[in-house]
């Protein structure tokens, strides 16, 4: 059944732009019929929710679980603190990448930092092509982007996220589709009060 709304639909999404729960966001409204739609970066799960039960946004989406990294802890946390229905449950491809500042090379690279989800997606890329370099978990993906992109990280950092995110960011990517699983599928939930 198609969702069909005359007034402006306002979608929290639980990521910075350029995060793969805007890309989740932008599927859904399109599957629902949702035309009228403006979305707000929250970057967390409990801000979204937060938002939701105070009636900042109509509608939530965000990550529940990874076909590769499981359950999204940060989710089952937020959800056991709030009240919210869950509208639908999908499911979109994934495909990380690994992204650095214009003309960093992979030998300047001492840290890798991107949202924990993303780092188990590919776990093992990281053990087997970045052994020695620092691994360490950021709040979001398109964040980690954002801030590298800003120089809030040193140019030495590189960034899990998704292609929309080197895109808007003016990032390279060293090394496309980095995740352990060729078919990494993450389920996100649209939610509303």
């Amino acid at each position: 059944m198609q969702e069909k709304r005359k007034k402006l639909e306002i979608i929290g999404v639980s990521g910075a732009p350029g995060s793969f729960s805007e890309e989740a966001a932008r599927h859904y409204a399109h599957q629902a019929g949702i035309h009228t739609y403006r979305l707000s970066f929250l970057v967390t799960v409990e801000n979204v929710l937060s938002a939701l039960e105070k009636g900042e946004i109509t509608l939530g989406v965000f990550p529940v679980m990874n076909s590769i990294g499981g359950i999204v802890l940060e989710t089952v946390h937020a959800m056991s603190k709030h009240n919210f229905s869950v509208k639908k449950i999908f499911q979109i491809e994934i495909h990380q990448n690994l992204l650095v500042r214009k003309g960093v090379i992979p030998g300047h690279i001492n840290r890798i930092t991107s949202h924990d989800q993303a780092l188990k997606q590919c776990s093992q890329y990281l053990k087997r092509m970045w052994p020695k370099v620092k691994i360490d978990e950021y709040e979001d993906t398109a964040k980690a982007a954002e801030d590298l992109a800003a120089g809030t990280l040193p140019d030495t950092t590189a960034v899990i996220a998704s292609r929309a995110a080197a895109h808007l960011y003016k990032l390279d990517i060293l090394e496309p589709s980095i995740q352990d699983l060729k078919d990494n599928q993450t389920t996100f939930i649209a939610a509303r009060t």
